[in-house]
């Protein structure tokens, strides 16, 4: 076991990164609650309060209402556009460039289509040069912007810097993309997986205390996951922690992943796997509540709430496959339960917007499980917003862990 003091630098920063995130959390406070909030001597909170101020992090706003004579006290607020950083969202199939301020308000927006396997080299130009043009329309200064955070679909190397395999959204493996976007934009890079970068921005901006644990589940074109402990995310020895999506559940003769393998749950319980398994058996004899749905669509326009209505309304086949997309899932989900024991499961993703499916769900994830590990289960109340600002609040939340210190 090795051991490692903190040097004064350190405690420095542990200190002024516990008042950014409680300013942050909570909001405006005179500097006698701040000091109470995070343990600290009120001389000592009087010193990094007047640092942050100097450096434009914290602005002074109203006073308490006093209750007799002496100097009232002076609140304190983060002041959230002192810095700005910028992010790069890579799904498959597309991609979102965006900047955020340091309370996660967006400052722009923009996505594009991205075919699938896109070229690695002339994707993450076309993104830099798009995303610098943006700040210069928005005026943002570059001494404002902290870096480019990059949240990536797939599988990325432990030190955060090389895409190992984005399953499909990129031609390459072992793409370099953080050298690449600092040699394109002259800015520091930081770089998550895209489901734990959205976790990531779930709990920053969420403002939770006090959860010990929580399970991020995501279910888009595939099925991701991320765990926390203590508010961190956990990795895993390998950087691979809660890659729920790719368990195999199908022993023989199961679909093609876009992992490699075949059989994983990602090929059952997803949504693409729910509208694949629905057109395969399209007709009008075979699924004529769908079929009345679709009113002379083609099987290429067809929805997900389309084959969940066909469910809900007695389609039996349709009804079938859904069912067991929903028992795959929650099989997956109850042995997450039983072997991490988390305080919250935490649904992030279109499916979860319809009450029937949802319903299913969660009554799926109830049967044959004891009472003392019935686990809490919500959809998240930010569902389909954290797209466009969780590549930024890597960094922003990097930044606030060195206590705002560049």
């Amino acid at each position: 076991m090795s051991f490692e003091g903190d040097n004064m630098m350190g405690v420095k920063r542990t200190n002024r990164s516990a008042a950014l995130r409680v300013l942050h959390e909570r909001g405006s406070m005179s500097r006698k609650r701040l000091s109470e909030s995070i343990k600290l001597t009120p001389a000592a909170i009087t010193k990094i309060v007047g640092e942050m101020i100097a450096e434009g992090l914290l602005t002074e706003g109203s006073m308490l209402p006093g209750s007799g004579v002496g100097r009232r006290e002076v609140m304190v607020e983060l002041n959230s556009r002192a810095r700005a950083a910028l992010g790069i969202f890579i799904n498959l199939r597309q991609a979102i460039v965006s900047a955020v301020w340091l309370d996660g308000s967006v400052i722009f927006s923009e996505s594009f289509d991205l075919p699938p396997k896109a070229p690695a080299e002339e994707s993450v130009r076309m993104l830099c040069r798009r995303l610098a043009e943006l700040a210069v329309e928005n005026a943002l200064e570059k001494e404002r912007i902290l870096g480019v955070g990059v949240a990536m679909r797939g599988v990325t190397s432990p030190d955060g810097r090389v895409v190992r395999n984005s399953f499909g959204a990129l031609s390459e493996r072992d793409y370099p993309i953080c050298d690449r976007v600092e040699a394109l934009t002259g800015l520091p890079c930081l770089m998550s997986n895209n489901v734990r970068a959205l976790f990531a921005a779930q709990m920053f901006l969420s403002r939770e205390t006090e959860i010990g644990s929580q399970f991020f589940l995501r279910c888009e074109a595939g099925i991701g996951a991320s765990f926390s402990i203590g508010e961190r995310i956990w990795l895993g020895s390998s950087g691979q922690c809660a890659e729920i999506g790719h368990i195999p559940v199908i022993r023989r003769g199961g679909k093609p992943c876009s992992c490699g393998k075949s059989g994983c749950l990602e090929t059952i319980a997803s949504p693409s796997a729910i509208l694949q398994d629905a057109l395969a058996v399209f007709s009008e004899e075979r699924t004529p509540v769908l079929w009345r749905i679709m009113r002379g669509r083609s099987g290429e326009e067809m929805l997900l709430e389309d084959v969940f209505e066909a469910a809900r309304s007695g389609d039996a086949e349709i009804a079938a496959l859904v069912d067991r997309a929903a028992v795959a899932l929650a099989a997956a989900l109850k042995g997450v339960v039983y072997t991490l024991d988390p305080g919250k499961i935490v649904l992030y993703g279109r499916m979860f917007e319809n009450p029937y499916y949802l319903s299913k769900l969660i009554a799926e994830m109830r049967e044959g499980v004891d009472s003392g590990h019935n686990v809490p289960i919500e959809k998240s109340r930010l569902n389909h917003k954290l797209e466009d600002k969780a590549a930024g609040l890597l960094v922003v939340d990097d930044f606030f862990d060195r206590g705002g210190l560049i």
